[in-house]
This record gives C-alpha cells, structure tokens and sequence, in this order.
C-alpha cells in the first residue's frame, strides 16, 4: 500500500511558523482523503485538516486562520503552514489517510509523525 513520511517539525517560539510536509508512496495518496493529526501525552487525538481531491480543506476550530493544507498531486506531497503558533499546538502531528473527507471518518494510514514544540 505505501507509507507516509512526514517532516519539517521543530522547537519555535509563540508567534512563529512552520511547515510540514508529508511524502505520500504508493497508491494511498491517490486513494484516499489526506490530511493531519495531532495529538500530545495525556490528550486526545486532534483532526487538524484534510483536504479534498478538488482542494477543498476543512479546519479544526482551533486552527482555523492560521493553518493552511495543501497538496501537490504531481509529488504525492502533503503540506501544513502553521503560522502564529501557540503553546497549545505542542503536539506530535501525524499525517494521515482517511476513508473520507468528512469529520470523524476512519483513520486507515498515518505516518511516524513529527514533533513541533512552541515555546511561549
């Protein structure tokens, strides 16, 4: 089936940006709704964003205005640009295929993930 490999996370401060990025192989790329997760100890996992084959994407509450996906379908490659990072976006983030694009659809494959830790 594939393997998603993600990368681009790190330590920053409050109020700077990152952007992941998310090597999709195989056909799960092409297969699936892509998007990303995130979760940190001691808390739930978090629906970041999916996006959609026609580029649509949908945002958590908690992300919207300052996280953007994006996908570059000739590279299998999925992006998130995080801008005016908070404390509270201290996760391990997760790239994901999903069944669907709509909230709450089943996880069928994730990455190892990639740490991002925002100081205050």
């Amino acid at each position: 089936q594939g393997q998603l490999v993600e990368s681009g996370g790190g330590s920053v401060q409050a109020g700077e940006s990152l952007r992941l990025s998310c090597v999709a192989s195989g056909d799960i790329y092409s297969r699936y709704c892509m998007g990303w997760f995130r979760q940190d100890q001691d808390k739930a996992r978090e629906e970041v964003a999916k996006i959609d084959r026609d580029g649509n994407p949908d945002y958590a509450d908690s992300v919207k205005g300052r996280f953007t996906i994006s996908q570059d379908d000739a590279n299998s490659t999925l992006y998130l640009q995080m801008l005016s990072l908070k404390p509270e976006d201290t996760a391990i983030y997760y790239c994901a295929a999903y069944s669907g694009c709509r909230r709450g659809a089943a996880l069928q494959y994730w990455g190892p993930g990639t740490r991002v830790t925002v100081s205050s």
